[in-house]
């Protein structure tokens, strides 16, 4: 937290130097500019009201304060950035015996995870293969069930062609015989069994849903724990073989 309160210290201190050597460099040019003026310019106008001071116009007093005070305030900053950096040394170096004692058992604990990794990925790919053969019986499972509809849907039809048939018998001949109350009953009874089939093919087209989105899921955990395994073997402990040896900060002078 110091360190990167130091650092936003550093860079608004450098935006304010950089601010004040624009403007600086910008009055300069100015300055220059009219220094190059005389009274056969071509460049020169009139300004009546350019002689009124303004208001926000600093004295040679104010001006070279300014100009000091953002130079203490960088050099302070650079001191404290130096000081902040000696003490960030003396840390790297109390602490880097620690980190070498736990880089064994950063190690060993590596190892264990692989292996709990190794051990799940084996038992989610028994899983998978259960549930690829579960989808398979199922899928014959629905195909029975649209076949048995089908094959009940005809004779449905042919007892409702005979009803529709039988109602346009003449006169008293349209009779409520034996035959009408038997096809009647025909019909419902294949209308239950239709509707009783229909609720199975739902039921087992959801149940394939679900075997489906279960064999995503476990083909997405595969993978994961597959690109783990190749991250924390060939990355991970690959990097660990060479455990860093430098305890100084690099980047400054």
């Amino acid at each position: 937290m110091q360190a990167v309160s130091q650092i936003r210290l550093n860079r608004e201190h450098k935006e304010t130097c950089e601010m004040d050597w624009s403007d600086k460099l910008e009055a300069y040019n100015i300055d220059e500019t009219c220094g190059r003026h005389h009274s056969q310019s071509t460049e020169v106008q009139d300004h009546p009201h350019s002689t009124t001071f303004q208001e926000s116009a600093s004295t040679p007093e104010t001006w070279a304060k300014f100009t000091q005070d953002n130079l203490c305030r960088a050099q302070r900053e650079r001191l404290a950035s130096a000081d902040l950096r000696v003490l960030v040394d003396c840390i790297l170096r109390d602490t880097s015996e620690d980190l070498r004692l736990q880089c064994d058992a950063v190690n060993l604990a590596f190892g264990r995870r692989c292996e709990e990794l190794e051990d799940a990925r084996h038992k989610l790919q028994h899983h998978l293969h259960k549930t690829l053969r579960e989808i398979t019986d199922q899928e014959h499972n629905v195909a029975a069930l649209k076949q048995a509809i089908k094959d009940k849907e005809a004779p449905l039809r042919v007892a409702q062609t005979r009803l529709y048939l039988r109602w346009h018998r003449p006169n008293v001949e349209l009779c409520r015989d034996a035959a009408q109350f038997r096809l009647v009953s025909e019909v419902e009874e294949l209308n239950m069994s239709l509707t009783a089939l229909r609720e199975k093919l739902l039921e087992a087209e959801q149940s394939l849903r679900n075997l489906e989105d279960t064999h995503m899921s476990l083909e997405k955990d595969i993978a994961a724990m597959t690109n783990s395994l190749f991250i924390d073997r060939q990355k991970c402990m690959a990097h660990r073989t060479h455990y860093p040896t430098i305890l100084q900060l690099a980047g400054y002078q």
